[in-house]
């Protein structure tokens, strides 16, 4: 395999990534891909610092600009370190957020619109997923689901920002169809896990 072949997953908080990324895993492992795990805002030492400082409960006083800024520098340090290499060596890599995490919830959540994607763009020298799922979810639901003991300062935040960060992830579904797929995440696991699948065998044919 020349290049190898970059899976997002995307959606409001509670939908079930974390779960969802390890079958996943273990589904192309068997396959014979060699799989590189990682997440959003993190992967890298220093993704994982700056991780910190933006889910610190303590930094209540964040502007909106300096949220997406960091985020912006935390995926950049990600890409640069880890995603690009990995795929240059043929590997799968599948990502827990990306680039369309940022447009939803600072571009829609917090209303900086199209900047958000102009930053996000120089941040990763332009590198797009291969394929998006998105796990649909209400964020009601998707937020019972979170315990306000573990919150962290995004998921401190009212639901109606949540409803903003969702419509920006329907409004991103509909203008890239071709790599964005909307999964209903209010099935069972194995039923979630099964449409994905699906949708990899399909995509990734002649990669080996």
């Amino acid at each position: 395999m020349e290049r190898g072949f970059f899976i997002t997953l995307e959606g409001t908080d509670g939908v079930g990534k974390t779960t969802q990324i390890g079958l996943l895993k273990e589904f192309l492992e068997d396959k014979g891909y060699t799989v590189y795990v990682t997440r959003e805002p993190g992967g890298t030492p220093i993704s994982e610092k700056l991780r910190e400082i933006l889910l610190d409960k303590s930094n209540s006083e964040m502007t909106d600009v300096t949220e997406m800024m960091i985020y912006a520098a935390s995926r950049a340090q990600l890409v640069a370190e880890r995603i690009e290499p990995a795929l240059r060596q043929g590997e799968i890599v599948i990502c827990d957020r990306f680039v369309d995490s940022s447009v939803a919830y600072q571009g829609y959540g917090r209303g900086l619109g199209d900047r958000v994607r102009s930053v996000n763009a120089y941040a990763t020298n332009g590198l797009e997923p291969d394929v998006t799922f998105f796990l649909d979810l209400n964020p009601k639901e998707g937020r019972a689901r979170i315990g306000k003991e573990v919150q962290d300062r995004l998921e401190q935040e009212k639901l109606d920002f949540f409803y903003r960060v969702y419509d920006g992830y329907l409004d991103l579904c509909q203008k890239y169809p071709e790599r964005m797929v909307r999964i209903d995440a209010s099935r069972s696991i194995e039923e979630i896990q099964k449409n994905m699948r699906d949708v990899l065998s399909e995509r990734m044919k002649g990669l080996q």
